[in-house]
């Protein structure tokens, strides 16, 4: 089976509400979900719910792992509970085929081989500015990162350009820090803030804005 047709597959399973709402669900979660949570979540089932997450588990859109979820050990303590998480892989495709991964890598290569990251920074901010975002965490949500609140700062649970970062680090997560940085409205800020997942740049608002 070619690339293209095992992202077709991939994508074509959620081509289901139920399954759909909940690989969103499992997506934007900050952590591992229960089954019973995704049922709860998309208003389904705990039965229901677990067929479809399997599906999607299948078809390598979620992972999963086993967990006590009590904390308890030995006899007595109970079956670890199943969880979801969304998957690490990604799963593009294009009708008819294309290659722009293969273009980004090539100019990001020689962006950083020509030592251009400030100018690739000042254009990534000059594009946010152009934006003119006068919702900063609804522009972020349209753009991929998941934004949510966290002890006051908001944190960015998708990086949109992870492939790229893996890749990149520095030249690429500069630029993203740049481009939020100019993304943002006056009184927020942008600093490098790195989670183990994630974006790597935390955001804070003007004061009294975020969660107490």
């Amino acid at each position: 089976m070619s690339s293209d047709d095992a992202a077709l597959d991939a994508l074509a399973v959620l081509g289901d509400p139920v399954r759909r709402g909940l690989y969103r669900y499992v997506a934007a979660a900050q952590g591992d979900v229960t089954r019973d949570a995704a049922a709860d979540g998309v208003g389904v089932t705990r039965a229901v719910a677990a067929f479809h997450l399997d599906k999607l588990v299948d078809a390598g859109l979620l992972e999963t792992a086993f967990r006590r979820l009590s904390g308890r050990t030995g006899p007595g303590a109970g079956r670890p509970s199943k969880l979801y998480r969304r998957a690490d892989g990604e799963h593009a495709v294009s009708v008819p085929p294309r290659s722009y991964d293969t273009v980004s890598r090539l100019l990001a290569e020689v962006v950083e081989r020509a030592g251009l990251d400030a100018e690739l920074q000042a254009a990534a901010r000059a594009a946010g500015q152009a934006a003119g975002a006068a919702d900063p965490v609804a522009a972020l949500r349209e753009r991929g990162y998941e934004p949510y609140w966290d002890c006051g700062k908001l944190r960015l649970n998708n990086c949109p350009f992870h492939a790229l970062a893996e890749q990149f680090p520095a030249l690429v997560c500069g630029m993203n820090l740049a481009g939020i940085e100019g993304l943002l409205a006056e009184g927020w800020s942008a600093a490098m803030d790195p989670l183990p997942e994630g974006c790597c740049v935390a955001i804070e608002g003007p004061e009294g804005v975020g969660e107490v």
